[in-house]
């Protein structure tokens, strides 16, 4: 190598070193306006102290250290946590508009572009939001309509679960499968059948990309995406949401042969048609194709996933406490009957509503979240956090905080039953989050669950298989961005 090159590459390291120093320096100064933290290794930042399986563990403990508010740093990417019920709720609720944008995370970036919901910023955010939620009304989100399309999934699922004739079987994809018929009926008008290879790829597509997104390779990824090369779940994911939007455009290009405005079935004719009415005026555009493949794809993953996984947590919690089962089915007898479940039971059933509730707050499925970020300089509880910082509102620590809740690392319906057995609504109850980004389908979700699980419960006693105890069922979380159970085999017994 001659002379001229080596001199390129010592500046090169010099250039990389500053930079390196000057962006751990940044944090650890002892400004007493900035949240305190760990201190901040060159390069790793607190990589080496945190846990990236399940780092919203590392961060609870942090919190113990550093109280409610801290720093910390995950290679160069700078973030602020706030954990508790008080401090979340206070950024969240209280200061929404400050805490309500999204930060720019890498591969979330490549995966949404800018487009859709989830992931999307500022006027493109608030115009799908707006349009997805009176559409999702218009389709019936929390009426009549959507309720008799979960009651009559409801019977499908049933069926499915009488086939296994009482033998053990495992249930996520049936689980999967039901739960997304709903939202794939507001979506596109339809349903699948359980055993439909399309909608079984779909849901697939969908389960991966979500438990990939939480995993420590996409973490490391996210931290040094110039690594890119080093990170194969990075390109399963990509791969993923190509497929996946393939088939959302297509689908929607389908619709767009029948669509008729004057008879709009489905979210996609209601996007085209809002599509054909902006390129009539001389406005912005935002209802293109791009916003209507990412829209749907997070609505079909969103509306599919959570809700699923909450009720698979609620049958095996169900399998470990027959004592809870119990309960529930002789509310369920005593007030329903034969009669087929309905919305209108959930104010009857305070005992059976409070053990919804305490299956979501045990579950703990999003534990760390949907990031967010600021949208001004802040002074928040005393600290300063700059526009644009990375915040990570801990929703695990909302749901164990020991302030609120009197057994918080215990499975406890009584959590949302007062002494007179009544049930109790609870403020740090936040599983859909809170705020601007609140989850658009929270009353979607409400709804799904009162029905699958009592419609469920009317008719099967859940247990264990043949030679398993409760004691050997497993409360572990599976690694992801959610925290589903880990694949169990169960019993559906038939009741009399």
């Amino acid at each position: 190598m001659d002379w001229t090159g080596l001199v390129s590459i010592s500046l090169l390291f010099i250039l990389l070193t500053v930079f390196i120093l000057k962006m751990s320096s940044s944090w650890n100064n002892n400004s007493p306006n900035l949240p305190p933290g760990p201190r901040i290794l060159p390069l790793l930042g607190n990589l080496h102290i945190m846990d990236l399986k399940r780092p919203h563990r590392t961060m609870l403990k942090l919190s113990k250290v550093y109280g409610p508010i801290f720093r910390i740093q995950m290679g160069f990417q700078k973030m602020v946590v706030l954990t508790g019920y008080n401090t979340v709720k206070e950024a969240l609720v209280n200061q929404a508009d400050a805490f309500a944008e999204r930060p720019h995370i890498q591969l979330s970036d490549e995966i949404a572009e800018g487009f859709g919901i989830l992931f999307s910023h500022g006027e493109n955010w608030k115009v799908m939001r707006r349009f997805t939620l009176s559409a999702l009304r218009d389709y019936g989100m929390g009426k009549r309509t959507i309720e008799d399309k979960i009651i009559e999934e409801c019977s499908f699922l049933i069926k499915t679960f009488q086939s296994h004739e009482g033998q053990p079987f495992e249930n996520t994809a049936i689980m999967n499968s039901a739960v997304g018929n709903i939202i794939v009926s507001i979506l596109l008008g339809k349903r699948y059948e359980y055993e439909d290879p399309t909608f079984q790829r779909l849901l697939k597509l969908v389960n991966e990309n979500v438990q990939l997104a939480g995993s420590p390779s996409v973490l490391l990824y996210n931290m040094f995406p110039m690594f890119g090369f080093l990170f194969g779940a990075r390109n399963r994911v990509l791969n993923n949401r190509k497929e996946l939007h393939a088939f959302i455009q297509a689908t929607f290009i389908e619709h767009l042969k029948a669509l008729d405005k004057n008879d709009q079935r489905s979210f996609i004719d209601s996007f085209l048609v809002r599509q054909q009415e902006e390129k009539k005026n001389e406005t912005k555009r935002y209802f293109h194709n791009e916003n209507l493949t990412v829209v749907v794809s997070n609505l079909f993953a969103a509306g599919t996933e959570t809700t699923s996984t909450t009720l698979r947590w609620a049958m095996l919690l169900m399998m470990k406490y027959p004592d809870v089962q119990n309960k529930v089915h002789e509310e369920i007898s005593r007030v329903i009957g034969s009669a087929q479940p309905r919305i209108e039971h959930r104010t009857k059933m305070p005992y059976t509503d409070a053990v919804i509730h305490e299956v979501q707050r045990f579950a703990d499925i999003v534990p760390a979240n949907v990031a967010h970020a600021t949208t001004v300089d802040i002074t928040f509880k005393g600290f300063f956090i700059p526009k644009g910082m990375h915040i990570v509102p801990l929703l695990s620590s909302v749901l164990h905080d020991e302030s609120q809740w009197e057994k918080p690392y215990e499975f406890y319906p009584e959590h949302f039953l007062d002494s007179e057995e009544r049930f109790v609504k609870k403020d740090a109850f936040l599983p859909f989050s809170a705020g601007r980004r609140v989850c658009l389908g929270e009353t979607l979700a409400k709804m799904e669950l009162f029905l699958f699980f009592t419609s469920l419960l009317q008719r099967f006693t859940f247990q264990p298989p043949p030679g398993m105890s409760k004691e050997d069922l497993d409360l572990t979380p599976a690694i992801g961005f959610t925290a589903p159970p880990l694949p169990y085999m169960l019993c559906a017994l038939p009741r009399s």
